[in-house]
């Protein structure tokens, strides 16, 4: 039987108790695991203790999980504003220098939630940080009061791209997804490919395949409860060929994004 591609996975800085600690939620490993039949490694978020240039080469893909925290909006150009937060410093720096070492490698990278934010930040777009407000014609978060299962069920509709990665790989035109964000893509990143948008126009998912390495993110939550829906396995399926070095998007889609 032929070694599974190891599946760098990023880990937050989180309080526990007087400490803090270095966590990946369980949902992320098995998604990617089962799915992905990848094994994974979680990478801490620590670039004091071990850099980003040391973990890529160490790892056949990158998956950037998402977290509490926030990107600090210092990392694409605008004011840290109180009401911004929380932050987690050593993630934002390990991802984003990730990213770039690992498409130095021409190795994989995969976001979910702040992991597709890390994304547009490193091709140089911007977030927007008020997608939760009440006001906007949909919600991209459920209420504040709700309890943590039905937060996750928070659902809307996206539309995939015609002829994209994702329409293409997962063979569907439409999804309905589990939204959990406050934040989402401002400004998008120069290189990145749209892959699919919410009925407001909010961006959802986008790609790049950039010195070979194949990278997709999505704002949703593929990852909660991904044993009962087929294109959420189908996105982690899509991770585990990207690992094996199998092309994902079509040949006249990579040629365009080259």
């Amino acid at each position: 039987m032929s070694a599974r591609p190891i599946l760098g996975i990023i880990a937050c800085s989180r309080p526990s108790g007087e400490e803090i600690t270095q966590a990946v939620v369980n949902r992320y490993v098995e998604a990617a695991a089962r799915y992905g039949d990848a094994a994974p490694l979680i990478i801490p978020a620590r670039p004091d203790l071990l850099t980003p240039t040391e973990a890529a080469a160490r790892i056949d893909g990158l998956l950037l999980t998402g977290s509490p925290s926030n990107v600090q909006p210092s990392r694409y150009g605008e004011p840290d504003a109180e009401g911004s937060g929380p932050f987690d410093p050593g993630r934002d720096m390990m991802s984003l220098g990730l990213i770039e070492a690992m498409i130095a490698r021409g190795r994989p990278v995969f976001g979910i939630c702040r992991g597709f934010q890390e994304m547009n930040v490193a091709f140089g777009g911007t977030l927007a940080r008020d997608l939760g407000e009440e006001a906007r014609a949909l919600s991209h978060h459920a209420p504040a009061d709700v309890d943590f299962a039905s937060m996750f069920g928070h659902l809307h509709d996206v539309a995939l791209t015609r002829g994209g990665l994702l329409a293409a790989g997962l063979g569907r035109d439409r999804l309905r997804v589990s939204s959990v964000h406050f934040q989402g893509i401002g400004r998008l990143g120069d290189g990145l490919a749209v892959e699919a948008r919410a009925p407001d126009g909010v961006v959802e998912a986008v790609s790049a395949t950039v010195n070979g390495a194949q990278l997709l993110g999505v704002q949703w939550h593929p990852e909660w409860q991904v044993d009962a829906d087929a294109a959420s396995q189908g996105f982690f399926g899509l991770l585990g060929k990207a690992l094996r070095g199998l092309a994902l998007a079509p040949a006249e889609k990579m040629e365009k994004q080259a």
